[in-house]
C-alpha cells in the first residue's frame, strides 16, 4: 500500500515529466485492489480498469514495470509504449492472464463475461477435447474465475446490464468488483445515477450481491473471499459493490483542485493507508517495522523511477508491428470440386462449413439472435446444429449485439473458438463499442499476446422490398476500423473456402454475406450456385479471383476493360458483360481487409480501363477509395479516368421494390457505364 502511495506521490513531484501521458492512481482505492489481488491464482482471468495500479502491484507487478508504461517504454511489458499506464495485458506464469481491455468506460464487463462464459464451456468439454485429442488449455482448469474490476461511473453503462444479464442468465463464474468513489472525472454521483452498483443488481436476480467499506483492507479482505468462494463453486455470478475516497486527481489530465471542493477533505479522511496502519499497530506490529516498510517502498520507487527514465524508447520501425498475428491460411487447399459433386446454395454452403468446424474443433461455438433451437437462424444458415451439437454449443442470445461482438474477445482470450452472427447489417451498430475499442485493438496493443480470434457473420444486401432497416450495406464502415479483417464471397465454393479460412484465422474477421445470394433466387444470381468443395477446403484471405476472363485478342487490341466488384456486384458485372462479348473482364475480390492490391493492380494495367462497383451508396465509400488509388498508382497505364458505381447516395434503402430498383445498381446501369468506360 506505501508502494502505490509512493507512485502517486512521485508522479505528482515528478508532473512535469510524468504526466507528458496520461495517468490515473489508485490513491483511495488500494485497500480493495489489494485485498482482490491477493485472492487471484494464476488459473484466474481479471480485466483491470485505469486506476487498478495497486491491484498490479499486490498481484506481483515490480513498480519499474509500471513506470515503463507510463513513461511508454519500449520495455512496457503489456504494451511495448502503445497504451496508457495500468492498461494491462499479461500472460505470466503464476499471474492471472490479463487481456487487452480499454479506457472506454464500462466496456470491459463484455469481454470479461465472455471468459468467464468461456471457462464454463471449456470445463464442461474436456472429455469432448480429449476424444479429439485436443489439449484443453492449461490456463482453463475447475475452479477458475474472472475478476471484472471497474467503476461504479461505468455501472451506467447499457453494455454494463448486458454483461450482467448474460452472467446471470447463464450463471457465469465472475465476481464484478466496482469500486465506487462517488465521482466520474467532475460529475457526481448524485447527478450520474438513481442508485449505486449495489441496488441495481437488485434487479438482476441470481447476482448475488455484497457492499464492503473497500478503504479497509481486513473487510475487504474478508468480503472479497466471500465473493471468490461463491464464484469458484459456481453458485453464480457475484457483484461487490465496494465505497473508497477518491485521494488523487481523477486522470493526470485532469486535477483534482480543478472540480474538488471539501468533499476532497472528507475523503482524505477514510484514506485506507493510515487505516491500514493503525490496525497493524493494533495487532502488535512494531512501529519501527512499519516507519521501515515505508522507507523501503519509497526508496524502491525511486531507484525504479531512475531506471524507467534511462530505460530505452521503442524503436520507431517496430512502429506497425503487430497488426495482424500471422494467418493460419496461406494457401488454397482442398478439393474445390470434387468429382460428383452437387451445386450447391450459398447458405447451404456456409451450413456445411460451420457444421465440418464444430464437427473438428471442440473448441468451436456458434452462437447468435435465433441461430440455435427449432429455427436454425432467420435464413436457415444454422438448421439443425443445434440438435446435432447441443445447445450448449448452438444457442441463442438476447437482442444483445454488443454482448454477442465484444463477448468473442473474452472468449477467445480463454481458448474458445467463437463463430458469431448478428442477424442483419443493419443492427451491427450497437456493438460497435466492442469492436472498435476491444477487439480491433487488442492483437495491436498487446505486442500480438491477445489477437482475438473470432468470425462474425453479418447478412448484408438489398433486394425484393427488404426496406430500410434490412437491406443496409456496411462494408465502408466496418473498412475505416483498423486490426479487423472484411471477407465477402459472391458464390458457394468462395464461401465455404473463405468460412473456413476466417475461423481458422487468429485474428478477429468480419464475414459479409449477401442475403440475395443465399439461394439464387434474384435473376442473374444462378452462378452463385457452385459445385460444394469437399470438408477441409480453405482460399487464404486476401486472395482476388478472376470471375470472368477478357478475350486476349480483345485485350491485346486494347478494347477491353476490367470490373473490380464483390458480392452481388460480381452477378451484376457479368451479367451486363454480355452486352460487350469477350471485352470485359470481372475482378472479385472476395477479401475487402486484406485487400489483393497485386491483383487489383495487374489487372488495370492489363486493360488500362476500370470500373470500380459497389451496392453501396458510392459518395465517400469503399469503392471511391479503392478507384482513387488506381488513380494514383496506375496512372501511366490507364486510357480513362477510373469509373466508379454504387447505390444513390441516400440514408437508406426504400421498402417499395419500384423505388429499391431506382436507389440501386443493376446489370443494366453496369452496362450504360461499361458502354461508356469502353469507347472512352
Amino acid at each position: 500500500m506505501h508502494t502505490a502511495a509512493e507512485l502517486a506521490a512521485l508522479y505528482e513531484a515528478q508532473k512535469a515529466i510524468a504526466a507528458r501521458y496520461v495517468h490515473a492512481t489508485a490513491r483511495g482505492h488500494e485497500a480493495v485492489q489489494l485485498a482482490a489481488a491477493f485472492l487471484l491464482t494464476g488459473h484466474d482471468y481479471a480485466t483491470p480498469y485505469y486506476r487498478d495500479d495497486a491491484l498490479l502491484l499486490g498481484l506481483g507487478l515490480r513498480p519499474y514495470e509500471l513506470l515503463l508504461q507510463l513513461l511508454a517504454k519500449a520495455d512496457d511489458p503489456f504494451s511495448g509504449g502503445r497504451s496508457y499506464y495500468a492498461h494491462p495485458s499479461l500472460r505470466r506464469p503464476g499471474l492471472p492472464t490479463m487481456p487487452h481491455n480499454s479506457s472506454a468506460t464500462g466496456m470491459q464487463a463484455i469481454p470479461a463475461t465472455g471468459m468467464a462464459q468461456g471457462i464454463k464451456y471449456l470445463e464442461g468439454n474436456y472429455e469432448l477435447a480429449g476424444a479429439q485429442n485436443l489439449e484443453a488449455p492449461s490456463e482453463v482448469i475447475h475452479n477458475s474465475i474472472v475478476l471484472c474490476s471497474i467503476g461504479d461511473g461505468a455501472m451506467t453503462e447499457g453494455e454494463v446490464s448486458e454483461a450482467l444479464q448474460m452472467a446471470v442468465l447463464h450463471q457465469l463464474p465472475i465476481v464484478y468488483l466496482v469500486q465506487d468513489n462517488d465521482w466520474g472525472i467532475s460529475a457526481t454521483g448524485r447527478e450520474m445515477r438513481a442508485m449505486n452498483a449495489y441496488e441495481l443488481a437488485a434487479g438482476f436476480p441470481g447476482l448475488h450481491r455484497l457492499q464492503v467499506d473497500g478503504a479497509d483492507f481486513v473487510a475487504s479482505y474478508e468480503t472479497l473471499a466471500d465473493a471468490f468462494a461463491h464464484a469458484r463453486q459456481r453458485r453464480g455470478p457475484v457483484l461487490v459493490h465496494a465505497r473508497v475516497p477518491l485521494l488523487g486527481h481523477h486522470t493526470s489530465g485532469v486535477r483534482r483542485e480543478w472540480y474538488r471542493g471539501p468533499n476532497l477533505a472528507e475523503h482524505q479522511q477514510q484514506d485506507p493507508l493510515p487505516r491500514l496502519h493503525q490496525q497493524l499497530l493494533a495487532l502488535g506490529v512494531p512501529e519501527q517495522e512499519l516507519t521501515e516498510l515505508a522507507a523501503e517502498a519509497r526508496a524502491t520507487v525511486q531507484a525504479d523511477w531512475i531506471a524507467a527514465l534511462a530505460a530505452p524508447d521503442p524503436d520507431p520501425a517496430t512502429f506497425a508491428d503487430h497488426e495482424f498475428a500471422p494467418p493460419a491460411v496461406t494457401e488454397e487447399a482442398g478439393e474445390r470440386a470434387p468429382a460428383g459433386a452437387q451445386k450447391s446454395l450459398m447458405v447451404d454452403a456456409a451450413l456445411h462449413a460451420v457444421d465440418d468446424i464444430l464437427r473438428e474443433f471442440p473448441e468451436a461455438l456458434f452462437y447468435g439472435q435465433d441461430v440455435g433451437g427449432e429455427l436454425g437462424g432467420v435464413f436457415r444458415e444454422a438448421a439443425l446444429l443445434a440438435k446435432k451439437y447441443g445447445d450448449r454449443r448452438v444457442f441463442n442470445t438476447p437482442i444483445q449485439e454488443a454482448y454477442i461482438v465484444g463477448s468473442t474477445a473474452g472468449m477467445s482470450a480463454v481458448g474458445a473458438r467463437p463463430i458469431v452472427e448478428i442477424q442483419f447489417a443493419d443492427y451491427i451498430w450497437p456493438a460497435l463499442n466492442q469492436l472498435v475499442e476491444e477487439i480491433s485493438k487488442s492483437c495491436y496493443l498487446t505486442m500480438g499476446k491477445f489477437p482475438v480470434s473470432t468470425l462474425i457473420r453479418v447478412p448484408v444486401g438489398a433486394y425484393g422490398g427488404g426496406g430500410p432497416y434490412h437491406s443496409g450495406s456496411i462494408e465502408s464502415t466496418l473498412l475505416t476500423i483498423r486490426g479487423i479483417k472484411v471477407v465477402y464471397p459472391s458464390n458457394a465454393a468462395d464461401m465455404k473456402g473463405l468460412l473456413r479460412a476466417s475461423f481458422l484465422d487468429p485474428n478477429p474477421v468480419v464475414l459479409l454475406e449477401h442475403k440475395g445470394l443465399y439461394w439464387s433466387k434474384v435473376p442473374g444470381t444462378e452462378d452463385a450456385k457452385t459445385p460444394e468443395p469437399a470438408a477441409g477446403y480453405v482460399i487464404p484471405l486476401g486472395v482476388a479471383a478472376v470471375a470472368q476472363a477478357a478475350d486476349p485478342a480483345r485485350v491485346s487490341g486494347g478494347e477491353s476493360c476490367v470490373v473490380i466488384t464483390y458480392g452481388m456486384g460480381v452477378h451484376w458485372a457479368r451479367a451486363a458483360s454480355r452486352d460487350y462479348p469477350g471485352r470485359v473482364e470481372v475482378l472479385d475480390l472476395r477479401t475487402l481487409n486484406p485487400l489483393d492490391w497485386d491483383a487489383v493492380q495487374a489487372a488495370v494495367r492489363r486493360h488500362g480501363k476500370a470500373l470500380v462497383l459497389t451496392e453501396e451508396p458510392l459518395l465517400n465509400s469503399f469503392a471511391e477509395s479503392l478507384a482513387g488509388r488506381i488513380q494514383r498508382h496506375c496512372f501511366r497505364q490507364l486510357d480513362a479516368p477510373v469509373f466508379t458505381l454504387g447505390a444513390a447516395n441516400l440514408p437508406a434503402i426504400p421498402l417499395n421494390v419500384e423505388l429499391e430498383k431506382q436507389m440501386l445498381p443493376s446489370a443494366a446501369k453496369v452496362s450504360v457505364a461499361l458502354g461508356e468506360l469502353l469507347r472512352y
